[in-house]
């Protein structure tokens, strides 16, 4: 039985609003987003009449509880979450106060910012975390704060110490029914029009039959078909992506360690990369050269750069996220219990989930609750209380330091406790685990809360480091500030049109 998982980037998300230049590029690697409605059972968790729920841990709550709800973050619809009821919520361990404020939050239209018009109302909400805004504003019982803290963990790798307000509410957390403020703002990266699309453009394997296209349509016969659907099983030819008679090669186990021009800069006709492979550096020249790295890493490649290109490039903090895949015997567990999703506020991972059901092609999703399947868990590791980019450096660390062993013990005792009632057996039922730490996850995106709000986007960082640098230009998603598949895109897009730029320049000045 073959299964996929991902250990990156998950989803098309949105594409009605991606750019021509993103949509285009998946058009031309034949890949259609609106075949996923078929490939996509939006049916099957409901028909069996699967939802979300929350588990709450003995260690921070006092019990362990699964309960067949959730309140904020993640629901059927990928949404802020649902109104519960009064008995509903006396059902979960936390203080009966704290039950009562999380149902005003969502029911009751309270202007908790009444002295303030709408604009003013956006600016604070703006510069405000949701935390602050649940307890100083909306003066909830702590108790909220706990089971609401981890909700955005699996978005902004952080929690609601560390998400404003602002967005929180746009993301249909409650508490904001009475609140008057400016409407949102469309995302810049956004430029589409179309109304909310589902989020289903999903491939088993994530978005790596993207790059698995984009290989096969620069080196032919590096792997066979010629569709979005074969491409998701079919088998890489290893042997042909560096075959010296192709135009376009990809030399695997090559580790660059150096990038720079040969002689100055402004006068440079060519660029070398120093490499290692197989424990030797080697060295290759170009023309032009487009490093598409992690931003942090730039100024060790390139020392030559100007130092303030090597300031803004430094200044990116990966978001450090962990996708875990766990391969289990069967899902008769999450038949069982009625869930198909887990939010757990204080547990180790804070959210698990059955896979997407998606089939495409030939490969089948185990749509039988007998049938073996992955799981998709999520860990975001911060340190609430410090600003965001402290907190992600100390993830960073943390990853850097934990062995597999932790997450294995973790794995083991949290699916055990959240699935006991469904008989699930950590020992029996766990076939693989498959940790991602995926080197170390999102692209820094400006956080209102701790960046200056009277910079333009012509000024933050990423828009500094991108800019080309002799013969040499700089693409990834980082350049963005924006952790999506469609921005990275935009990004390499751009960074080829300077190198077209620069080398139109040359000519004409020739």
């Amino acid at each position: 039985r073959l299964l996929l998982g991902y250990g990156g980037t998950q989803s098309i998300e949105a594409p009605g609003h991606y750019s021509k230049e993103s949509i285009g590029l998946l058009k031309e690697l034949g890949i259609d987003t609106h075949r996923f409605y078929k490939y996509y059972d939006q049916k099957l968790f409901q028909s069996m009449h699967l939802k979300s729920a929350t588990f709450f841990d003995r260690e921070t709550f006092g019990q362990d509880l699964l309960w067949p709800n959730v309140i904020v973050g993640y629901d059927e619809t990928y949404s802020g979450g649902k109104t519960v009821t009064l008995e509903a919520l006396a059902q979960i361990p936390i203080a009966e106060a704290a039950r009562k404020d999380i149902l005003r939050l969502q029911t009751e239209s309270i202007d908790y910012l009444p002295d303030l018009d709408p604009q003013q109302t956006r600016a604070k909400l703006t510069k405000t975390s949701y935390k602050d805004f649940l307890l100083q504003f909306a003066t909830v019982h702590p108790d909220v704060v706990k089971v609401f803290q981890s909700s955005t963990h699996d978005l902004y790798c952080v929690g609601i110490d560390a998400v404003s307000a602002q967005a929180c509410r746009g993301m249909g957390y409650p508490g904001f029914k009475g609140v008057k403020a400016t409407p949102r703002r469309r995302s810049e990266t956004q430029e589409g029009e179309g109304e909310e699309e589902p989020y289903i453009f999903h491939f088993p394997d994530g978005n790596a039959s993207i790059a698995r296209l984009l290989v096969r349509t620069l080196i032919p016969d590096s792997a066979p078909g010629h569709t979005m659907e074969d491409i998701v099983t079919a088998k890489m030819n290893y042997a042909r992506l560096d075959d010296p008679r192709n135009p376009v090669r990809i030399r695997l186990n090559s580790t660059g360690i150096a990038a720079k021009h040969v002689g100055e800069p402004s006068t440079a006709k060519e660029v070398e990369i120093t490499y290692v492979t197989d424990g030797k550096a080697r060295k290759v020249r170009g023309s032009h050269s487009v490093l598409a790295c992690y931003n942090c890493v730039v100024p060790y490649l390139c020392p030559e750069m100007p130092e303030e290109q090597k300031e803004a490039l430094a200044y990116a903090v990966k978001q450090p996220l962990v996708y875990t895949n766990v391969q289990i015997r069967n899902w008769t567990a999450f038949q069982k219990l009625g869930v198909s999703y887990i939010y757990a506020p204080s547990s180790y991972f804070c959210s698990t989930t059955l896979d997407f059901p998606v089939s495409i092609g030939k490969y089948k999703f185990p749509s039988s609750p007998e049938e073996p399947c992955i799981l998709h868990l999520v860990r975001t590791p911060c340190s609430p209380g410090l600003p965001c980019k402290d907190q992600f450096k100390a993830g960073r660390y943390e990853l850097f330091t934990t062995p597999f062993e932790t997450f294995e013990r973790k794995i083991r005792d949290q699916l055990g406790r959240m699935l006991a009632a469904g008989g699930f057996d950590p020992a029996r039922d766990i076939q693989a685990i498959t940790v991602n730490r995926w080197p170390h996850g999102y692209a820094y995106e400006y956080n209102p809360l701790f960046e200056p709000q009277d910079r333009p986007v012509s000024a933050r960082p990423c828009v500094l480091g991108r800019k080309p640098f002799g013969r040499i230009t700089i693409a990834n998603s980082d350049s963005d500030g924006h952790a999506y598949t469609n921005t990275a895109i935009d990004q390499a897009y751009r960074a080829v049109q300077e190198v077209v730029s620069i080398k139109e320049g040359i000519a004409n000045s020739a």
